[in-house]
């Protein structure tokens, strides 16, 4: 699919910047440090060295957009920063003084909550005993990272890093419940709209969605509309059963269902 690149040194770091923009990506994501369940990148690992990274960054630049890292411990979050990234995807664990950081540099942070937070030994990624280990040990780091990143004031957007089978999919919507006990409802559905409609917008001319804002309901926005049975003010979970409470979906003007009687 070319949705990724091996890229090792300055100039072919500045080649797979260019190929993708080539391809109309709409912002770039580098891989700055390890994961849990990567096959070759240990947690602990950090990608890149700073000259590589600024160099995808310099090169985003050029084309009016941004760099976004998957960084998961503070050592990799520290080296984004030092390149001049604007978003830092997991953030599992991240030192109070680069959450200030990140809160004075407008740097966002797009958490995955369920994801780390969820009991270990149920989550499909984590098959095997030290896998479960290694997410054991950054969930506390997790949780003081939600509550220093609403503390000081740092962006948020709102993701789940589900993808790639149906049944990952069907576990988006617990992210809701994920962080219930760090951001109140508004908080979350602020996130989810119009936090989420600012980052995207970030790109500028390279973004995809030029005719209007999203994440709002305003003249002349995308008409991107739900209607929800309950009260997600009052009750967040009813966004977990989007099955049976959406009932009007609409993107774009375009009703993609509609139930309501």
């Amino acid at each position: 699919m070319g949705a990724t690149i091996l890229a090792d040194g300055v100039p072919e770091v500045m080649k797979a910047v260019r190929e993708n923009f080539k391809a109309h990506a709409s912002q770039i994501k580098i891989m700055a440090g390890g994961g849990i369940s990567s096959m070759y990148d240990p947690l602990v690992n950090v990608q890149y060295t700073l000259e590589e990274m600024k160099a995808a960054v310099e090169e985003a630049t050029r084309w009016s957009t941004y760099v976004l890292v998957h960084a998961m411990i503070d050592k990799a979050v520290e080296m984004s920063l030092d390149a001049g990234v604007k978003s830092i995807d997991h953030g599992t664990v991240i030192l109070k003084k680069n959450i200030k950081r990140m809160a004075k540099d407008g740097v966002w942070l797009v958490p995955t909550a369920f994801l780390i937070l969820q009991d270990v030994e149920t989550n499909p990624n984590f098959t095997t005993p030290e896998k479960q280990k290694v997410a054991k040990s950054v969930q506390e780091g997790q949780k003081q990272t939600l509550k220093w990143a609403k503390q000081y004031g740092v962006k948020i957007g709102w993701g789940t890093d589900a993808f790639a089978s149906r049944a990952a999919y069907d576990r988006m919507m617990n992210e809701f419940p994920a962080r219930a006990p760090y951001f109140t409802n508004v908080e979350q559905l602020q996130q989810i709209t119009g936090n989420n409609g600012e980052l995207v917008a970030m790109a500028g001319e390279m973004s995809p969605y030029k005719d209007g804002p999203l994440g709002v309901i305003q003249p002349g926005a995308y008409a991107d509309l739900l209607i929800v049975e309950g009260n997600p003010l009052e009750d967040i979970e009813v966004m977990v059963d989007y099955e049976n409470n959406f009932k009007l979906i609409m993107k774009d003007g375009k009703v993609y269902k509609n139930t309501l009687k």
